[in-house]
């Protein structure tokens, strides 16, 4: 979901299946456009297809999230602080760092909730255009622009869609986030932490 490329092996170690059963179940997955395979030397690697495929999953785990408890199995091991607390779900934020940001732009009253998706009112406008957003540029035709994206560790939603991509790449670009070449983890810089109190309210 972070938009990098994977080995068959690796997602075969991370699904405890075996490489003949990965195999085929990679193949059907490219058949049906799922996924994108790409040969680099002996290997191929395997990526979501894209952002449509990416909100299809993430819509799936919203609705699994709503229907039954979370399955313990699913969850990082308890290890994996720096997992739970801020990682890139494809090309937003998650985490608990997301979590909380959203709940910052819900409570000053920058987004509206309106069923699985928000609204950015006009003081929401103002504010992001501040903040160094182009709210027309994220406004990408067929492309969700601000959904409600159930956090895989928090069991609550942090923001995606469009608007959350800008917002990440905005994070990265500030030097607010550092990613992780290796993992899906994400790091906050000091300059991030005071920035996010600024102007998200997190404590």
């Amino acid at each position: 979901m972070d938009g990098t490329m994977r080995p068959a092996g690796e997602l075969a170690l991370a699904a405890n299946v075996s490489a003949q059963s990965a195999s085929a179940h990679l193949a059907k997955l490219v058949a049906g456009g799922l996924l994108k395979p790409q040969p680099q030397g002996r290997h191929r690697y395997f990526r979501i297809a894209g952002p449509e495929v990416a909100a299809l999953v993430e819509a799936i785990c919203e609705l699994d999230a709503s229907t039954r408890p979370a399955d313990p199995r699913l969850l990082p091991a308890p290890g994996s602080e720096q997992f739970r607390h801020a990682r890139t779900c494809y090309g937003h934020l998650a985490g608990e760092t997301a979590v909380k940001v959203l709940d910052g732009m819900l409570k000053s009253r920058w987004l509206v909730s309106e069923e699985s998706k928000y609204r950015v009112t006009r003081r929401g406008e103002e504010s992001l255009g501040r903040l160094g957003i182009d709210l027309a540029a994220a406004r990408r035709p067929r492309r969700a622009f601000a959904r409600a994206c159930v956090d895989l560790t928090q069991r609550r939603p942090h923001l995606g869609g469009s608007l959350g991509d800008a917002l990440l790449d905005l994070f990265i670009g500030r030097g607010w986030v550092l990613r992780s070449r290796r993992s899906r983890a994400v790091s906050i810089t000091p300059r991030g932490q005071e920035n996010f109190r600024q102007w998200f309210d997190l404590p």
